[in-house]
């Protein structure tokens, strides 16, 4: 008897998580299905450039940032993310990354948090 309770209560466990993972398949945020914490672990080549306004910003960074400002909500939530204050970045320094990688296709005049990007 304490067997089947077990396995009734590990199946209910298994159709519950089921149940969740079925219903988070269907959210998505300004970033798609993934989280603005998670790709902010993607523009890890623009932290120090993030950090001093004077620090040169990387290929790789410039790279990453294009790919994200194709959706300026999603670079937007980045920069406001948990991940990306945990990271030292000051706002005011990343959100002139764009210019200063030179894109000619930027979402100037975009507005994140109390800056507007440049």
């Amino acid at each position: 008897m304490a067997a089947a309770l077990k396995l009734m209560c590990v199946m209910g466990l298994i159709v519950l998580v089921s149940i969740l993972e079925i219903g988070n398949v269907d959210a998505a945020g300004e970033c798609g299905k993934s989280s603005p914490d998670n790709e902010a672990m993607k523009l890890a080549p623009c932290a120090e450039a993030a950090q001093d306004a004077k620090a040169p910003v990387p290929a790789a960074c410039c790279d990453q940032v294009k790919k994200m400002g194709q959706n300026p909500s999603c670079l937007c939530a980045v920069l406001l993310s948990n991940t990306a204050k945990a990271s030292g970045i000051k706002l005011e320094n990343a959100i002139t990354i764009p210019k200063r990688c030179n894109f000619a296709n930027r979402p100037v005049g975009y507005k994140c948090g109390p800056y507007t990007l440049p």
